[in-house]
């Protein structure tokens, strides 16, 4: 119990020291938030960068695959030809082979799909949160000028204030002072809720990107399973859609 109330007293000390340079420093402070997302942004792109290496891995995977696979498919269809008993046995052992070679190639393919368009949507991102971080960049530029221009005019009411003005002059500047605080307070809540707002819709479009591709390749898995049950070939449309296809023309001709 007294751990957990010191505790709280320290976060409080140093909640208050943060405020103090915050109210101090503000630009100061909104700078370094900017450059910590940009350390994180560089982060991000070595991770990206790694994650390329693997997709890279992947394709010459699935090239040395196929190689091997034509190369076991010519040398079996090389042995059949010959027609002899110890030929045919040497080409039975080359069909396993190549089973498995199909098999490892077809996995392959299949993790490079899905990988590859996990990498497409890691870069859409990331070009997208470098464009972000330009504009909180310019921002915090922009807010530093303001922040000068306003400590200026703030300075020259303080000095209006000491020569000497009436009493409804001083009040005038003491409540424009004041208003100068709020409105300057409003101006930093508005941007922090601005770009929070334009922080909040990053990545939905991502999002449905990346589901519109685990859709497609989710349809191309379904039609190559299709194949391989023969309800549709490579050339063909798959059995279930002829009816479709035909029923318009075959009602129209029951009813003439």
């Amino acid at each position: 119990m007294i751990f957990q109330k010191f505790a709280t007293w320290i976060q409080a000390v140093f909640n208050g020291i943060a405020n103090s340079l915050i109210e101090r420093d503000p630009v100061a402070v909104y700078q370094l938030e900017v450059d910590r997302a940009a350390e994180r942004i560089k982060e991000a792109r070595q991770g990206v960068e790694l994650y390329k290496g693997m997709v890279n891995t992947l394709e010459r995977q699935v090239a040395e695959g196929a190689a091997n696979t034509a190369r076991l498919e010519a040398q079996i269809k090389a042995h059949l030809r010959t027609g002899k008993p110890e030929n045919r046995e040497a080409a039975a052992q080359l069909a396993l082979q190549l089973k498995q070679a199909r098999e490892d190639l077809a996995t392959n393919k299949e993790q490079l799909e899905v990988h590859r368009g996990a990498f497409e949507n890691h870069m859409l991102k990331l070009r997208q949160s470098s464009d972000d971080l330009g504009k909180l960049q310019q921002k915090a530029q922009q807010l530093k000028a303001e922040l000068k221009m306003s400590q200026a005019q703030a300075e020259m009411a303080r000095v209006a204030e000491a020569l000497g003005e009436s009493l409804t002059g001083n009040l005038t500047s003491n409540i424009g002072q004041v208003e100068s605080m709020i409105k300057r307070q409003i101006d930093q809540n508005r941007g922090k809720a601005q770009v929070a707002a334009a922080l909040s819709s990053r990545g939905v479009e991502d999002v449905k990107v990346r589901q519109a591709a685990d859709r497609a390749v989710a349809e191309d898995l379904l039609g190559e399973f299709e194949v391989e049950m023969g309800l549709k070939s490579p050339d063909t449309q798959p059995v279930a859609e002829a009816p479709v296809k035909t029923l318009g023309p075959s009602t129209e001709k029951d009813r003439a």
